[in-house]
C-alpha cells in the first residue's frame, strides 16, 4: 500500500515539474512576443494616420 502510495505521489510531482516548465516557456514565449509587436507598432506609429 505504502509502495503505491510513494509511486502516485513521485509521478504527481513529476508532471507538476514538466506543467511548471511548460508554463514559464510560454510565459516568456508570450512576453518577448508583445515586447517585439509593441516595439513595431511604436516604431510605426508616425507612418499611421487615424
Amino acid at each position: 500500500m505504502e509502495e503505491k502510495m510513494y509511486k502516485t505521489m513521485s509521478r504527481t510531482g513529476s508532471a507538476n515539474v514538466v506543467i511548471g516548465i511548460l508554463t514559464l516557456a510560454v510565459g516568456i514565449a508570450t512576453g518577448v512576443m508583445l515586447l517585439v509587436t509593441g516595439a513595431n507598432l511604436l516604431k510605426k506609429k508616425e507612418k499611421l494616420t487615424i
